[in-house]
């Protein structure tokens, strides 16, 4: 009997306030790691109106100018110059990009201080009092949780992946001023009815908008159904059926960190899967690889995307997780939800066989003491292709095929 059900996931863009935060977290670890690659970086912000707060630990000898670094990450978002029509000529086509107050420039309030040395020891691939090794270990205790599925082309939920293209596309009419009255602030959702587990049809779009004041409700309407979200949704995915809500509210001219506060790490679900495959908790933003709350998750992925690149199974989500100063994952779970091809103890198996899940080796595994995190912080950790991301990268599949094959040899 088939089986029908809807699922819905959200994604923002750059200018929504939480990331905001997000973006200068990862802007201040690129920074740190621009000059020394044993950066130690735990980076959390928060805005509000004009206020820039970073606080957190950081141990490093990279010596830069943290206010410039923000600064020029609000600048880069979009919030640099004041929206003013010219007293001169008021038919002139005004200035739209929008400050949220940043236009006197930003307030920065700097709380960072070093990592504790208690953390540092467990980390350290050196011999510590009370400690089992002289490997690197974890830098904290958790879960974390990796998911694929053939759903689309990149292996990612549906929901998500049209949710963050339509946040893509937005930021690129509003950058390229295709529509000069577009403001940072955005939000998308899709909702996909499901049937035998397979993407049937797009039942709602959400998008909500910050805007100029001169621009009327039902322009926006027409423009973005226009514009945005019938040339980024699959033609084939939309029906007569389709409902779009967007700007449901009818206005939507004040946003960012003058309409509501922000935080690095509350948009951990819109970081990963959308809410379709499970999370750990812990957010990735402004977090050096020694966190596996981020380089493990990458890994996960990674683990994850070759396992259903290989055809071992449609969908798979695997687990690991940690304890703090140790080497070693204290677990490793793979579940195909019943996709798979082979069996999951023979996956699971030929996973441990071709990666290594030891911090030192995920870091290694992936290059990630680099300063690449910038380019991660919107539009999805996984799932990107304009992004040349290493976790995204299904070139075990072979691997896992052959130690798989040679499991089935051996029993």
């Amino acid at each position: 009997m088939s089986r029908s059900f809807i699922f819905s996931s959200e994604s923002v863009t750059e200018g929504h306030p939480d990331k905001v935060c997000d973006t200068i977290s990862d802007a201040v670890l690129d920074a740190c790691f621009e000059h020394d690659t044993d950066s130690r970086v735990a980076c959390e912000t928060f805005v509000k109106d004009n206020v820039v707060g970073l606080a957190g630990e950081i141990t490093t000898n990279a010596i830069f100018d943290y206010g410039k670094v923000v600064e020029e990450t609000l600048k880069e978002i979009g919030y640099d110059a004041d929206y003013v029509k010219d007293p001169e000529d008021p038919a002139k086509e005004p200035d739209y990009s929008y400050t949220c107050k940043f236009e006197k420039g930003a307030f920065l309030m700097n709380m960072l201080g070093k990592q504790s040395p208690d953390i540092k020891q467990g980390v350290d691939a050196a011999a510590a009092e009370g400690k089992e090794t002289n490997e690197q270990g974890a830098g904290d205790q958790g879960i974390m949780f990796g998911y694929a599925t053939n759903d689309t082309p990149e292996l990612m939920p549906a929901p998500i992946l049209y949710a963050h293209k339509l946040g893509q596309e937005m930021t690129r009419l509003r950058k390229d001023r295709v529509h000069t009255w577009l403001r940072p602030d955005s939000k998308t959702q899709v909702s996909i009815e499901y049937i035998d587990n397979r993407p049937s049809r797009i039942t709602a779009v959400v998008v909500s908008t910050m805007h100029a004041v001169e621009i009327k409700t039902d322009d926006i309407r027409q423009l973005l159904r226009r514009d945005l979200i019938e040339k980024v949704l699959p033609g084939e995915l939309l029906t007569e059926d389709t409902e779009y809500l967007i700007n449901p509210t009818g206005r939507f001219e004040v946003g960012g960190p003058e309409g509501d506060a922000g935080l690095t790490g509350r948009k951990i679900i819109v970081d990963t899967y959308g809410g379709m495959g499970r999370h750990g908790g812990g957010a990735f933003s402004g977090k050096d690889p020694s966190k596996v709350d981020r380089s493990a998750a990458y890994m996960c992925r990674w683990v994850a995307k070759n396992i259903v690149a290989a055809g071992l199974a449609r969908e798979c989500e695997l687990q690991v997780a940690y304890a703090i100063g140790h080497p070693h994952p204290v677990s490793i779970n793979v579940n195909t939800f019943g996709s798979n091809e082979v069996d999951e103890e023979q996956i699971e198996h030929a996973a441990k066989e071709v990666f290594s899940f030891k911090p030192a080796d995920i870091i290694a595994q992936l290059d990630l003491l680099r300063p690449i995190y910038r380019t991660t912080t919107n539009y999805g950790h996984f799932g990107r292709e304009d992004a040349n991301l290493p976790w995204e990268e299904t070139n075990k599949v072979a691997d896992l095929r052959n130690a798989v094959t040679s499991q089935a040899v051996s029993a």
